[in-house]
């Protein structure tokens, strides 16, 4: 009998690498499972990691001292952070990766990793056993015969599950371009949980030799000067490149609209579904006649590669179209194709299946994360991955379930929102997809959640304290500026609607001087990142308060009953949209009601009001 592990992870992609690594972290003896060695947490499509919304599940992968924010630190070319001229609660970082140099750190860090072996080889069917009103997971068989036994399994197979790779109206399987795909393991899914598994589809750009493009002609966006990336302590990489920005013509898309016929998109060789938030150039310009320019993004894959990605251009055209419109781009007139790009189609599980610990409803010690749960993205796959891999540690060891809920973490909205409503098309993160967005800023991360990593045994000693000395110094700092007078320079500066670079600078100075003056000698700990708390503390405090009133308020009306007649027509200020989901739906009480999607928290809010109202009238009629 082969050795028993306590975790199995099917698939080294960034939700597998991620779960591996935090089982094995959890003390769990660790299996990772993967089609090829060298392709661990491999970059398929963007060259990137983070952005709005996908930038904050990084920070709390961090907080969890996880591995994705680790390989940043050291492989990235380039660092951004987006929407700076929106508010704290919707910026994001966004940094470019050296693709290469990110796969090999992670193939190193976890063949080091204690308690962590990776083993080569194709998943082909899960072992189980058969209880009396479920099934049991008991480990996995590859291709090759060998069975592997466990206590727990992670299935993280993103594009692989029967996936097809189509260029053109040309088809043929695979995982992605150039790897197998898992064929045989679908089957074995369907008989396990009882369900027929869905299909969707993603896409990818070509990429081009950068050595055939004309730079001269394209905008340049060079790396912001940032002090800190995900990591709570992370060293950075030194490496600072620039990407460069293009854009498409009417030529370019006339020649797409000539071709639209030979596109597996619109020429039926597709039928699973594409990510609304991530269209194919000619989705782009199918839905959008009107517009004369979509942008190009050029962005190097790594600093000894001579591809680059060109993002805005994922295609299913024919190779011989997409040199076409290729060509036709300013900067890419002599382009030379190194890859096709191409769409592809895999199998994934409807989410509503599992449970919020991302456990599989009606199969023990089963669970899911990444893809094959319907989304779409490297991070939202190593989110899932880090809670999959905490609840089956949990799991093995006979202890509650972690479950993030939406109100604390991007994470947990995410999870919610996939075990709960489902999905109709590949899921990709947004901040608008959190209601409670002000309350779960990327600055504020690691006081929100890193607790939670130190009650799991994530966090060490050192690493703890260090975090309770930041926790602490912006408390004091918070309570220092709030009792100065408004006029004082101290207060203003952290007052301002913009928080730039200059007055950042003047505004670590002038609290640094009022630390020493109160014999707080933390001044080491202001760090951009602690100084955008602090302004977010001092410039949203009336709205961070209601914010948190909101959510008691909403926590405590949970269990709030609605009547079955009740007439959502009278409420006032609801908007069509949601008066007609209320009325389809019929939730029996508040906690239903904010399921329903698009329900917003002020909605919540004028329901449980006019349902107080009612109860009033009612009680005053009776008595």
């Amino acid at each position: 009998m082969l050795e028993k592990y306590d975790v199995i992870i099917v698939g080294g992609g960034h939700a597998g690498c991620e779960a591996a690594y935090v089982a094995a972290n959890l003390g769990s003896k660790t299996l990772l499972v993967t089609i090829k060695k060298d392709r661990i947490a491999w970059c398929p499509c963007n060259p990137s990691i983070g952005g709005l919304g996908k930038g904050h599940i990084v920070y709390e992968i961090a907080a969890f001292n996880g591995l994705m924010p680790k390989l940043c630190s050291k492989s990235h070319l380039q660092a951004r952070m987006l929407n700076t001229s929106k508010g704290p609660a919707v910026q994001g970082l966004r940094v470019q990766v050296d693709k290469f140099k990110y796969s090999k750190l992670a193939q190193e860090i976890l063949s080091q990793t204690k308690n962590l072996e990776i083993f080569q080889g194709e998943v082909a069917s899960l072992l189980f056993e058969k209880l009396e009103n479920k099934n049991k997971v008991i480990g996995i068989k590859v291709a090759s015969g060998e069975e592997f036994f466990a206590k727990s399994v992670v299935v993280t197979v993103g594009t692989f599950l029967n996936g097809t790779v189509h260029i053109g109206l040309k088809n043929h399987s695979s995982g992605r371009e150039g790897e197998p795909a898992a064929t045989f393991l679908t089957g074995s899914l369907q008989e396990i949980l009882g369900i027929k598994l869905g299909r969707l589809k993603t896409g990818t750009p070509p990429r081009l030799l950068k050595s055939s493009l004309d730079y001269s002609k394209f905008d340049q966006h060079e790396s912001h000067q940032l002090d800190f990336l995900y990591e709570f302590d992370g060293v950075q990489s030194e490496e600072k490149v620039s990407c460069f920005v293009t854009a498409t013509n009417e030529s370019t898309h006339e020649i797409i609209r000539s071709n639209f016929a030979r596109s597996a998109r619109f020429g039926g060789a597709i039928t699973g579904i594409g990510p609304r938030y991530c269209p194919s150039i000619e989705d782009k310009v199918a839905r959008f006649p009107d517009r004369k320019t979509h942008h190009v993004f050029v962005e190097p894959e790594g600093l000894e590669s001579d591809e680059v990605y060109p993002a805005g251009l994922s295609t299913s055209l024919p190779l011989d179209v997409q040199i076409d419109y290729i060509r036709s781009i300013k900067g890419f007139e002599n382009a030379e194709i190194a890859r096709a790009g191409y769409a592809i189609e895999y199998d994934f599980l409807p989410p509503t299946n599992l449970k919020h610990s991302l456990e599989a409803k009606n199969v023990e010690n089963l669970f899911f994360a990444g893809q094959i749960n319907g989304t779409t993205g490297y991070e939202e796959a190593a989110g899932q991955g880090l809670v999959a891999a905490i609840n089956a540690h949990l799991k093995v060891n006979n202890k509650d379930p972690f479950i993030l809920n939406r109100n604390e973490s991007y994470i947990g909205v995410m999870i919610d929102d996939l075990v709960t409503i489902g999905i109709d098309e590949p899921y990709r993160m947004f901040t608008s997809r959190a209601e409670r967005r002000l309350l779960l800023r990327q600055d504020n991360t690691f006081l929100r959640l890193m607790p939670h990593a130190r009650d799991l045994g994530l966090i060490s000693d050192e690493m703890y304290e260090q975090f309770l000395r930041e926790k602490n110094i912006i408390q004091k700092s918070v309570e220092l500026i709030k009792s100065v007078n408004r006029n004082d320079e101290l207060y203003k500066s952290f007052f301002v609607i913009e928080f730039t670079d200059e007055i950042k600078q003047r505004a670590k100075e002038l609290l640094a001087e009022k630390l020493l003056q109160n014999n707080l000698e933390y001044q080491y700990l202001l760090n951009s990142r602690v100084l955008l708390n602090i302004h977010a503390e001092i410039k949203y405090e009336g709205y961070l308060q209601r914010e948190v009133r909101e959510v008691e308020k909403a926590s405590r009306y949970q269990s709030l009953h609605i009547p079955q007649n009740f007439d959502y027509k009278d409420l006032p200020g609801l908007c069509v949209e949601l008066q007609q989901k209320l009325t389809k739906f019929k939730p029996a009480n508040i906690a239903q009601a904010q399921l329903i999607p698009g329900m917003t928290p002020a909605a919540i809010s004028l329901l449980i009001f006019q349902i107080r109202i009612c109860e009033k009238i009612k009680t005053n009629l009776f008595y």
